[in-house]
């Protein structure tokens, strides 16, 4: 089912010149949603096309099981990972602390269990950082998770909806040091520490390399019983590339044992704090660990991550916190790529959903009594969060396009076999006694009375069954599907307003101008078959 629901999708994306062509397959790198993940993965990229090799970037998956089952199931080809994360939010192994040792095990075991290869360690480790206000702590004596369990009762949590979940998050910190919260928020990962420094929450969840905890001058609680395993960061590949591409996997190689802590907060820092786009960030990292080639201009002292982190001014700042405008006018050619795709995923889901539920529509009609069961179930999809249906969709479709045009259809159905099933089933009785008595049949009466009596209503499904999947089209991000959705994901991750408007305001205005034209047609078959109705 999956690989010929991806040849018609294939078929209609090469009409539109977004298909696959008949080249070598790039080396598809992804990265979850988070800053450090971003800039890591935008190394492996640009490190992979320094050396010649085609990259597809992926960037924003949703959380750990996402991008790990993508990787497994031959999605993606690598995205950066931790090993704390590897041994127990994905193997359920029992954490320990000598990092060795714990690299050995998640290595082996991923081999063993899913064919996925982790390189050796890039050189730094990035364990997560419990955090609160330098005020909180000073006014309730905290210091390490003990004393935010003793003093926690009354604090307020905002934690990732990954931390919130993993053995390794909050139900270790609850196992082991009987932390208790009054109230427990998920939040975004950029999000969490403006909410924190608002004052809206007052525990959050970090990683030690994050250039927000200084910006914000947060005080982070020592795991005084050492609960933590080691989380050193490594490059995680599939077997696909294994196998196709062991010079990719060479390549990627380079990067171990370069990064080391003090230049991974350099380079978080000048993404989150100083604003510094991403791919920019990335190229000056390559470029200060010499693999890849130096610009003009650029000094030896470059090369220490103090001078990196410095730099911000000279070769990103121009480019970060500039005006919304601006930013638009800069980014116009991507945003334009990603309006198409957007109204490609709402056009493509949309027509499928037309071509089921409108016959399907018609013909509950001549079964009333099985008619509402079979709406209700449909109307049930309606219920299910849009990135709770795009999750479920992975083990079964994979991720990228083809899983979201699934979703967007399924979301798409309810709408017009509500509307066509009532539109059809109300249709004026004495316009139908009429047509009997000419002589129709029940076919020529439906095709020719009741059908178009029941356009204007049905015009309505597709209008609304239209506008939810222009909104819902945005969560395709995060699994890689592309869209406008892409901006507003990496803007959430980085915490860029102008990032984060730049795809929310082209996705209203195309929800805009879908339902503007769609109310056009609606009048336009209500004056034609409805009688003046609208």
């Amino acid at each position: 089912m999956r690989r010929s629901f991806a040849g018609v999708v294939a078929l209609v994306l090469s009409a539109v010149g977004l298909g696959t062509q008949p080249t070598a397959r790039p080396v598809v790198v992804a990265s979850k949603p988070f800053g450090e993940s971003y800039i890591l993965a935008e190394m492996f990229a640009q490190l992979l096309e320094s050396h010649g090799i085609a990259v597809d970037r992926r960037l924003g998956l949703g959380a750990t099981q996402i991008a790990y089952g993508a990787l497994r199931s031959g999605d993606i080809d690598v995205y950066p990972e931790y090993t704390g994360t590897g041994l127990i939010a994905i193997l359920g192994l029992a954490p320990e602390p000598d990092a060795r040792a714990v690299f050995a095990r998640v290595a082996a075991a991923s081999a063993r269990r899913d064919s996925v290869r982790w390189l050796p360690p890039l050189g730094f480790e990035n364990t997560y950082a419990i955090a609160v206000r330098r005020g909180t702590a000073d006014s309730l004596h905290l210091a390490t998770l003990t004393d935010l369990a003793r003093a926690g009762h009354g604090l307020r949590g905002g934690f990732t909806a990954d931390f919130i979940g993993r053995p390794d998050g909050l139900p270790g910190l609850v196992r082991t040091y009987g932390v208790q919260l009054r109230d427990v928020r998920a939040l975004l990962p950029a999000v969490k520490y403006t909410a924190l420094a608002a004052g809206g929450v007052d525990v959050i969840d970090g990683f030690s390399t994050d250039g927000l905890i200084a910006r914000y001058d947060l005080v982070v609680l020592r795991d005084d019983r050492h609960f933590y395993p080691p989380y050193e960061a490594a490059a995680v590949v599939g077997r696909a590339l294994q196998r196709v591409n062991p010079a990719a996997v060479a390549v990627l190689t380079e990067l171990s044992d370069r990064i080391d802590e003090t230049r991974m907060r350099a380079l978080n820092r000048r993404l989150e704090v100083d604003g510094v786009p991403v791919a920019v960030v990335a190229a000056d990292g390559l470029r200060a660990l010499g693999l890849t080639p130096s610009r003009p201009g650029d000094s030896p002292a470059a090369d220490s991550a103090t001078a990196l982190g410095e730099r911000s001014s000279r070769t990103g700042g121009a480019q970060g916190r500039g005006s919304l405008a601006e930013y638009l006018r800069a980014e116009r050619g991507p945003l334009a790529s990603m309006t198409a795709r957007h109204l490609l995923l709402v056009a493509v889901s949309l027509l499928a959903a037309i071509v089921i539920a409108l016959p399907l529509g018609v013909g509950l009609t001549t079964v009333p009594r099985q008619a509402e069961g079979v709406i209700r179930t449909v109307g049930a999809i309606q219920t299910l969060p849009g990135i709770a249906l795009l999750a479920f969709m992975i083990p079964l479709l994979g991720i990228g396009v083809v899983p979201a045009l699934v979703a967007l259809f399924l979301y798409s159905l309810y709408p017009i076999l509500r509307n066509t099933y009532e539109g059809v089933r109300g249709t004026d009785s004495g316009a139908v006694d009429a047509g009997e008595a000419l002589g129709m049949t029940p076919r020529q009466v439906m095709l020719y009375v009741r059908l178009p009596l029941a356009t204007p209503v049905i015009m309505a499904g597709i209008r609304t069954a239209a506008v939810i999947d222009v909104g819902t089209a945005t969560l395709a991000a995060f699994i890689g599907a592309g869209g406008l959705g892409d901006p507003i994901v990496t803007g959430l991750a980085l915490s860029d307003t102008r990032m984060i408007l730049s795809g929310a305001i082209p996705a209203a205005a195309l929800a805009l101008a879908v339902d503007t034209g769609l109310g056009v047609a609606q009048r336009m078959a209500a004056r034609r078959w409805g009688g003046g109705r609208s």
